[in-house]
């Protein structure tokens, strides 16, 4: 059975120069279906009026709040501040929360160090469970999810359902390779960061790597299972007024 099209969102840290009104704003302008709301401006940890106050401007404008983008790395981070991330998402309605494989790459991490992030990564899972919500971990170098095979064999150690991946396409890896890992780890994806980095940290339209995204998009249709959110996370310039040019893009490759 095929999926249905991708929800399309914005991560909140493509736009941290502008409030929440501004963000919600630039989105609904946009067509866009959902936010993922980052802990690092908009809802931080702890802050359970923010949470609150952001769940209902979300809900008021119509959209639906598909993360709680946190920086909690498993294995690195106090495990008590994990408390302070579980109650903003619960207060923000978030099902997802979005951590970090620890800080330092597979072929940088001690044994000990990963076995800490796998340890911790099941000690909030399990919380994050009794609290109706799921963990993906950020696919990004310098974790322990920097490559699909490495994101696969961290989750295969961790061994719990309610533990998935995001996918982003790695920094300077060629679209055909980037497609591949996607191939690999695509079961066990929650959500998509939608960019257009090319060379190196370089911000492009997402027009720029059409035939990279159409890929992605034609995947994601056609995975088993129910819809994924893609989410942009970087606009060129983090231009609010390319959001919109940029959802475009999106919305006609998803097609």
């Amino acid at each position: 059975m095929s999926r249905v099209s991708p929800r399309l969102g914005l991560c909140s840290v493509t736009l941290r120069h502008l409030d929440v009104a501004g963000v919600l704003g630039a989105a609904v302008e946009a067509g866009l279906e959902c936010v993922e709301w980052g802990a690092d401006i908009h809802v931080p940890a702890g802050d359970k009026a923010a949470a609150v106050r952001v769940r209902g401007a979300t809900e008021e404008a119509g959209l639906a709040v598909a993360s709680y983008g946190s920086y909690y790395r498993a294995g690195r981070s106090d495990p008590a501040e994990f408390d302070a991330v579980l109650r903003s998402a619960v207060l923000l309605g978030a099902p997802r929360i979005r951590i970090w494989a620890g800080a330092a790459g597979t072929e940088e991490a001690s044994p000990e160090e990963r076995l800490a992030v796998v340890e911790d990564t099941r000690r909030a899972a399990e919380l994050a469970a009794d609290a109706g919500v799921y963990l993906a971990y950020e696919f990004h170098r310098n974790t322990l999810t920097d490559g699909a095979d490495r994101a696969l064999r961290l989750l295969a150690e961790v061994g719990r359902p309610d533990v998935l991946t995001y996918w982003q396409p790695p920094l300077d890896m060629p679209d055909a390779d980037a497609l591949l890992g996607l191939d690999a780890v695509i079961d066990q994806v929650a959500a998509v960061h939608a960019f257009s980095w090319w060379p190196g940290t370089t911000r492009r339209p997402l027009s720029a790597r059409s035939e990279l995204w159409g890929g992605v998009l034609a995947r994601l249709r056609a995975g088993g299972g129910g819809p994924l959110d893609v989410l942009l996370e970087f606009v060129p310039e983090n231009d609010e007024k390319a959001l919109a040019h940029e959802a475009l893009t999106l919305r006609g490759l998803a097609v």
